[in-house]
Order: C-alpha cells, then sequence, then structure tokens
C-alpha cells in the first residue's frame, strides 16, 4: 500500500478542496482495512474519494484521505446468479466495458460513466427509468470496511439493516470495499431524440413517462424550447450514431460550441437569452440504435456546478413551471440547459426515490459563473415540493430538513451510531446533513 503525505485535493468542478495530513492507497481489502486501522490510533479521520464527481464536501478530510484507484476490478461474475462483483475503486465506464466484452450489462445508468462504483453508488447517482432505478437499486451485495477496521458484509439476507443504509451510505458508515450488482445479458436500446416545445412536453409528460422505458428532457431557459430523449429496448440490428454526425453533435455542438457559448455567457451575461434560443435549436431529431452504456452516457467536458431535486413525480410539472416562471421573470442569465428524469420508488434508506416515484430536476450554471441567487431561488421552489436534494449536489439543507423528509431519516443515524460511534468516517458536510 502506498501511504504518503498529500498535497491539497480538488474536485471535478474545482468547487470544493481539502488538505488531508496524508493519503493512503490501498491494493486490497487487507491494506484498506489496515489503514482505517492505522488513522483511529493516530486520532485522524477517515474518508474514500473517487473521482471527484460530487459537488458537495461529502470526500473532504483532513485527515486521511483513501485514494481507491488500485482497488480495481472485476472479482467474480456469476452468469448464473445474474451479478457481477467488482471492487469499489473500478470506474463505472471500465465495468460498463468489461460486462459488454462479457456480453453482459447494467440494466440502467446514469448519462457519465466517469465516477468510480463506490462514489456513484454512495451518493445515490441515477439515470431515468419508468420501472429500472438507480444504480445503488441495482446492488445485490456489498462490502464495508467499518471503523473498526473489520470486514462487513451484507445483502438482503446478511446484516439486512446495513444493507438498506449502505447503499446509499454517504461515506457516513465505513469505506466500500467491493459491490455485487444485478446484471443482464447485454441488449440493445433505440434513442429517438426529438425537440418539443416546453408547454407541449410538461402537457404530455405523464403520457411520454408511460410510453417509454426511459425518458428525459432539456428545458433551455429564456426559451420554451426543450430537446427530448427516449431510450426504450429494441430488437435491432445495431444502428449507432455515425462517426461525423456524432462528433458533430456530441462533441462540437454538445462540448466544443457549448463551452464556447458559456465562455461567450459568463464574459456577458446580456448576450445569454439571444444565444439561448439559437443553441436550443440546433440539436436536431435523431434516433440509433446501440449497447446500453453507448445510449445512456454521453461526455460532459464542459465544466459546471450543479443543483438537483427529487420531487415526487406528480408534482414534476407544476415544479417546473414554477422554475420557468421565476426564470422569466427574474434578470438571471443562465447558459444551461435544466435536466429533467424520473425514477421508480426504492426501498434504500435515504434514497431520494425512497418510497416514492421521483422526478429529478437538475439546475447547472457554468463553472466560475456566480450561481448562488439561481440556485437560492430555485432550491426554494424544489423545497416547497417536498424536494430531496441529491447527495453529490450543491444545497443547503441539514439534518433537521432531512429527518422530516426521510421517514426513515432515524434508521441511518442509528445505525451510523452503532458502526461509527466516534465518528471517524464524519466531516463538516455530514455533520450538517446528519447531525453530530
Amino acid at each position: 500500500m502506498a501511504n504518503g503525505k498529500s498535497g491539497t485535493w480538488r474536485n471535478w468542478a474545482g468547487n470544493v478542496t481539502a488538505r488531508p495530513v496524508r493519503e493512503a492507497t490501498p491494493a486490497s481489502v487487507d491494506e484498506l482495512s489496515d489503514a482505517i486501522r492505522k488513522a483511529a490510533e493516530d486520532g485522524l479521520k477517515v474518508k474514500a474519494a473517487g473521482t471527484g464527481h460530487s459537488f458537495t464536501a461529502t470526500a473532504a478530510t483532513d485527515g486521511v484521505l483513501i485514494r481507491p484507484e488500485l482497488l480495481t476490478g472485476i472479482r467474480r461474475i456469476d452468469r448464473e446468479g445474474g451479478t457481477v462483483t467488482v471492487q469499489a475503486g473500478t470506474p463505472l465506464k471500465r465495468l460498463n466495458a468489461a460486462l459488454a466484452r462479457e456480453g453482459l450489462s447494467l440494466t440502467n445508468m446514469g448519462d457519465i460513466m466517469e465516477q468510480t462504483v463506490s462514489g456513484a453508488t454512495s451518493t445515490g447517482t441515477h439515470g431515468t427509468g419508468r420501472e429500472s432505478a438507480s444504480i445503488a437499486a441495482q446492488i445485490r451485495a456489498l462490502e464495508l470496511v467499518t471503523a473498526d477496521g473489520s470486514i462487513l458484509t451484507c445483502s438482503e439476507k446478511e446484516n439486512p439493516d446495513v444493507f438498506a443504509a449502505s447503499r446509499i451510505g454517504l461515506g457516513a458508515l465505513g469505506v466500500v470495499s467491493a459491490i455485487t450488482f444485478a446484471i443482464e445479458p447485454l441488449f440493445l436500446l433505440t434513442a429517438r431524440e426529438e425537440p418539443m416545445a416546453f408547454d407541449e412536453v410538461t402537457s404530455r409528460f405523464d403520457e411520454l413517462h408511460a410510453e417509454n422505458e426511459h425518458f428525459e428532457f432539456y428545458w433551455f431557459p429564456h426559451t420554451g424550447n426543450c430537446n427530448t430523449k427516449r431510450n426504450n429496448r429494441s430488437a435491432g440490428p445495431v444502428a449507432p450514431v455515425g462517426r461525423l454526425s456524432g462528433w458533430f453533435e456530441d462533441e462540437f455542438l454538445s462540448n466544443g460550441l457549448f463551452q464556447a457559448v458559456n465562455s461567450l455567457g459568463r464574459a456577458a451575461p446580456a448576450t445569454i437569452p439571444a444565444v439561448a434560443k439559437i443553441s436550443s435549436r440546433a440539436l436536431s431529431a435523431r434516433t440509433y440504435t446501440d449497447i446500453p452504456y453507448k445510449v445512456f452516457t454521453s461526455p460532459r467536458r464542459v465544466r459546471f456546478v450543479e443543483m438537483e431535486y427529487a420531487v415526487p413525480r406528480e408534482a414534476l410539472v407544476e415544479t417546473l413551471r414554477e422554475l420557468k416562471a421565476m426564470v422569466d421573470r427574474s434578470d438571471l442569465r443562465i447558459s444551461f440547459p435544466v435536466e429533467v428524469r424520473t425514477a421508480p420508488a426504492d426501498d434504500i434508506t435515504l434514497s431520494t426515490a425512497s418510497g416514492r416515484e421521483s422526478a429529478y430536476i437538475a439546475v447547472h450554471m457554468y463553472r466560475g459563473t456566480p450561481y448562488q441567487a439561481y440556485f437560492t431561488a430555485a432550491e426554494r421552489i424544489f423545497t416547497a415540493h417536498e424536494g430531496r436534494p441529491h447527495w453529490g449536489k450543491l444545497h443547503t439543507r441539514d439534518a433537521g430538513y432531512f429527518a422530516a423528509a426521510y421517514p426513515r431519516f432515524g434508521e441511518f443515524t442509528a445505525l451510523r451510531d452503532r458502526l461509527d460511534p466516534e465518528r471517524r468516517f464524519g466531516n463538516d458536510y455530514l455533520r450538517r446533513v446528519l447531525g453530530d
């Protein structure tokens, strides 16, 4: 195991920094256990950091920072049982590619795949789905190293109380060392992307959600324009996005030109509404068929900060209309689209979809642009609709709010008291959202 002095740690968006006393890079679960025990002997806190794709300080520490890059790779594939067990530091993109080579796939995933499997699941990363839920909801078993260095395995049958909470554990219950996911034979998805007016999307939302396995859309502030995406299983044949058109839409328009548009907007905010009207019409309708991770995920090279709330699905349209009305009457200038997705109810203690069908509204601002006024106004709307913030994205909520928002909040904090009474895995963010 590599140990050493540490410099400054920064997250992907650059809005969170930390200066740990030292870093540890364990190459096995036993080395991870040793690193946690050694931290306890030295009276230091411990946090594991993946690729830093959270916008909150959930992984920040002034103690020992666990780097998981050597805890990677697939431990085993159980084709008969339909599971894969993978080490916690494995990036989702490597897992997706490795499974595809084996003719296998996760059922659903988010739209980026840079995160580690443990970082993505611990904060509740999700895609969109009528019946298929977040990545954490696809977990069948989990291996956790707890505060005293012991290795705890959990599933629906083994330590079920820990399993219920640790699938989205916020790093508060221990350091995840391995995850067993449900998998299925590789399948094809046909994606249909097309522009649609805001009023049409919102008036037809229930129908569009019911008719598609995966439905999502983006609304472009300062316009009445949206871009919709429907993903449904397909018998084939494979018909991927053409190399040239794919480069033009996904790299030039969605990353290169979008970067330029945001840079212009940051320098000259008054240009944003006019540019938004043009750029919101730049993406044309297209249909393509490919294996899941090539349809669900896309590159995100333009850096931003983000707030996302889950509201009850039936409250989505009203919440979104209120957001649009707020933007329209304000002097805010917003160059990033608003993303809307859905998830079925799940049974994970602190999942944003715990116990209720949910719709997600994500607001973004280009990195380096003042975002507080926009996010504060949006958050006021989201919380009025019983919103639950994404654990890895910006929000101002605290333990008092979450105790009311999550019926099983006390179940989670009681388990934390049992597994980590000395708050070995604590930090300022967890103190705010979970209490002392």
